[in-house]
């Protein structure tokens, strides 16, 4: 969810109000509608009442010259609304292409968020349909659009919904009741869980530096503003904080969001009801375009999370997916065709933009249908070529092959040889064994592994920050670290292309009582790269993930590893689709600290990491098992044909 909407509105700073009476119709709310200058529409400002009375500000254009009546565009955001807002429509812009084909554009507060009244929750939970008046975000979009298909003017009587992020979501959430005027929405970079994998939480380890610094900026005061460093690079900023119960007792009664943080430290009822995908239940009615970028460094577990909890509701062929070479929200900014110093050879978000998502609304809305949207079009990094498929992830032409971590740093299509072996071990409570082969390194808490080089800004640092693009960084600058590490292929032979959801299973243990694991699955560029002399020995991460072991058995019950005990962890990094070109080495790195983006885990079990104590942290000798009977591997999903 970043700091500014990046599709319609800019940010503006505005205040809270309380409940009012229901307002009056359009006509008499306002006065007479404004031209909006050089643009082409004329501007309403509404307080839209809903079914509680809370009215929430709208700001609505209205194009000055149409041949006929035209569908509504609608986003709803706590980000911040104003009468700029339709500059998105002028050329360069996100807008651009949508304006082309005609649409009244809506742009609204959430409730609680500047002009709007009411109260603002994060993320707040689908309300009980059996209290009369209850309200949610799909209540909301409900009212609202039967608000605007009835009072504004020159509507068709269609409307669409759509945003990136927390509009994404807000998006997301009006398909839960969705007015019968709702004929498209376009949940875009959308969360979907944020304990197990967008904003806040990945796999139950905490997001730390994105959690702190996006609940103090939603939540601290009418003015939204950064979080003040005295430390420009903020991994020494957050290290010197120490644990995280320091950071509770600074913000104690302050952000209610951090209280949320650490008094729901599991996978409990809190986080679960605020999920939407358990309420993605119905039959789905309208047709939905869910966008994802492959480098999303803030929401890319809730895109393919929404889509696969609608497609099993999908009887008429209306959900679909469209997945990019992006960052947050970078469909909607300039070209696409780079992203840090990777090139992808093509403007990859003009395409989205004049391709893909106006000829959906086109169709939807307009009712002017081109060629049939394919279920899931995504862009394959390495190829650099868009690829349609009828499933997401592929079912045909794919092999699951696992490839092996293997000795002195070698990564290989076949398994350990099993000479020396003890034998199949149990699934679960192994036996300690310093017989088996393993690589080990000792993690030190107190000098963690950084997620990307320093000095590392602050997240929505003005004067710029590295956040956006960390995930593309090249990996050297922790290569070769005595506390990560590494495995590589020799160079490839022949292309390797993967398509659908990456895997890693590993045998893995520590002295400590817990710990996290950090797996990456890397590009390692050719040692002289004469395509590009610069990118040369390059490492680009395509796939990467952490999961903290105490939730190995339980996301609700979290417990502790048994020291010096061999584990087995199984987690998901996430899909892709990449192609490993021919000269190329595949590398995985293993280490067990993301700092500060994960807060550190103390490596010694607590019930609650929010309330450790600073003894608590302490360095750990972790292993990595990769023997016959514990051969750790990644599981990949290798495009035929296919020739190791």
């Amino acid at each position: 969810m970043p700091r500014r909407l990046r599709v319609l509105v800019p940010l503006l700073v505005g205040a809270t109000a309380t409940a009012a009476p229901i307002a009056a119709p359009l006509r008499a709310q306002l006065p007479a509608p404004e031209v909006a200058a050089d643009t082409g529409y004329v501007r309403y400002n509404a307080m839209i009442p809903m079914r509680d009375g809370v009215r929430l500000n709208t700001e609505i254009f209205v194009p000055k010259r149409t041949s006929g009546k035209v569908p509504i565009l609608l986003i709803r955001t706590p980000y911040g609304v104003g009468p700029n807002a339709v500059l998105g429509t002028q050329p360069g812009r996100s807008l651009y292409e949508l304006a082309q084909d005609g649409y009244v554009f809506v742009a609204q507060d959430l409730r609680g968020r500047f002009k709007s009244e009411g109260q603002f929750v994060m993320m707040r939970a689908p309300r009980d349909p059996k209290v009369r008046n209850a309200i949610d975000e799909a209540s909301d979009a409900y009212d609202t659009v039967d608000w605007l298909v009835k009072h504004v003017p020159n509507n068709n009587g269609r409307a669409g919904i759509f945003g990136v992020s927390y509009a994404g979501w807000t998006a997301a959430m009006a398909l839960l009741d969705p007015h019968p005027a709702l004929r498209a929405a376009s949940p875009q970079a959308s969360p979907a869980d944020m304990f197990l994998g967008d904003d806040f939480h990945h796999n139950g380890a905490f997001r730390l530096s994105y959690g702190y610094e996006y609940a103090t900026m939603m939540e601290t005061g009418k003015e939204i503003e950064p979080v003040k460093f005295d430390t420009y690079d903020t991994y020494d900023w957050y290290l010197k904080l120490g644990p995280l119960a320091n950071a509770t007792a600074k913000l104690q009664g302050k952000l209610p969001t951090w209280t949320d943080f650490s008094q729901h430290h599991a996978y409990d009822e809190f986080w679960q009801k605020q999920t939407i995908v358990r309420y993605l239940t119905k039959p789905l009615t309208v047709p939905t375009l869910n966008v994802a970028g492959w480098w999303d460094q803030e929401d890319f577990f809730g895109p393919f999370a929404i889509y696969q909890a609608l497609e099993k509701q999908d009887r008429q062929n209306r959900n679909f997916l469209v997945v990019g070479p992006w960052n947050h929200g970078g469909w909607n900014r300039a070209e696409g065709k780079t992203l840090g110093k990777i090139d992808f050879g093509a403007a990859t978000s003009l395409y989205f933009r004049e391709r893909i998502q106006a000829p959906f609304f086109r169709c939807q809305l307009h009712g002017r249908c081109d060629a049939p949207q394919p279920e899931a079009l995504v862009f394959e990094s390495g190829a650099n070529e868009w690829r349609t498929y009828d499933s997401w992830p592929p079912k045909q032409g794919i092999q699951q092959r696992a490839l092996y971590f293997g000795p002195n740093g070698t990564l290989s299509w076949s398994p350990p040889a099993a000479a020396g072996a003890a034998g199949a071990a149990a699934p679960t409570a192994m036996a300690a064994d310093t017989t088996r082969a393993f690589d080990e390194f000792v993690s030190d808490p107190n000098k963690p592994v950084p997620y990307r080089p320093r000095p590392i800004e602050a997240t929505y640092d003005e004067r710029g920050s590295g956040w956006g693009a960390w995930q593309v960084e090249d990996q050297r600058f922790v290569h070769n670290r005595p506390d990560v590490l590494s495995w590589q292929t020799e160079p490839l032979t022949e292309d390797v292309t993967i398509a659908g959801d990456v895997l890693a299973e590993m045998f893995a243990s520590t002295t400590g009582s817990d710990a996290d694991w950090i797996v990456k699955l890397i590009d390692v560029y050719p040692d002289m790269d004469t395509t590009n002399v610069k990118m040369s020995g390059y490492q680009l991460m395509v796939s990467g993930e952490v999961f903290r072991a105490r939730f190995r058995n339980s996301f609700e019950k979290p417990e502790a590893l048994v020291p010096n005990q061999p584990t087995p962890v199984r987690f998901g990094l996430h899909g892709q689709a990449y192609r490993f070109k021919k000269g190329h080495r595949i590398m995985v790195q293993v280490q067990s600290s993301w700092f500060p983006v994960i807060d550190r885990n103390p490596q010694t079990f607590v019930p609650n990491i929010f309330e450790a104590k600073a003894s608590d942290f302490r360095a750990a000798a972790h292993r990595v098992f990769r023997s016959a009977d514990m051969p750790s591997h990644l599981t990949l999903p290798v495009k035929e044909p296919f020739r190791p």
